[in-house]
């Protein structure tokens, strides 16, 4: 039997089960929430924020490999509804409106900055010589149009390594997706068998890059990076 809602912590993380009424936390114990319980979809951060504020609540989070993935926060109804009028007032006004486009400003500048001081990064990375330095801005422009877009998910909007590693790390993507087979592959599903072949081809990428570091010419004409 599940604990009674007095004997639960205020706040709990549970994975989803095949019953949308009975969930799963540490040690495989499992939840049910009380009747006068309702799921707050994902979506709306400053709404979700509040019902956790208000009360108990259970933030329900599904695992698949490495992602995670929201399936709403379990509350009581009418802690939702409070935070959810609570909210559509504050939104109405004025000054929220002023605060929104304030906000959107800002995000758009460092947008704009990120942006140039990425491109800045790939070129140091690249480090092309002389005779290339034309490629290598175009290399930088190409990588860093596909990797900065706010949302893209890639590597360049993470802020778990430092900027000069997710420019190489740009790079290295870019270049397996242009200019190698990579996406034409038939990789058998197992496991570790994908990092593999993606290192593989890292190696391949950054000897491509060192033919460009020196200032020799080469066959232009079949070099996949001078094509790409």
């Amino acid at each position: 039997m599940p604990p009674t809602p007095a004997a639960r912590p205020d706040a709990l993380t549970l994975a989803p089960t095949a019953d949308p009424r009975v969930f799963l936390g540490p040690g495989g114990a499992r939840f049910t929430p009380p009747v006068d319980w309702v799921c707050l979809p994902p979506g709306d951060a400053g709404l979700t924020r509040r019902v956790k504020l208000a009360g108990p609540s259970w933030a329900v989070v599904e695992k698949r490999g490495r992602k995670a993935f929201s399936r709403g926060l379990w509350a009581p109804c009418a802690n939702i509804d409070a935070a959810r009028a609570a909210l559509e007032v504050e939104r109405s006004s004025p000054s929220y409106a002023k605060k929104l486009v304030g906000a959107r400003v800002r995000r758009e500048k460092e947008q704009v900055a990120y942006v140039a001081s990425f491109e800045d990064e790939v070129l140091a990375f690249l480090r092309f010589a002389p005779r290339y330095r034309e490629r290598a801005a175009s290399i930088a422009r190409a990588v860093t149009a596909h990797a900065t877009p706010v949302g893209s998910g890639t590597v360049a909007r993470t802020k778990r390594i430092s900027v000069d590693r997710r420019a190489e790390a740009a790079v290295i993507a870019w270049m397996r997706h242009s200019t190698t087979a990579y996406d034409d592959m038939n990789i058998p599903r197992v496991k570790g068998l994908r990092r593999e072949v993606r290192r593989e081809l890292a190696g391949v990428s950054r000897a491509l890059l060192d033919v460009h570091r020196r200032d020799l010419p080469h066959a232009e004409a079949r070099c996949p990076l001078c094509k790409a």
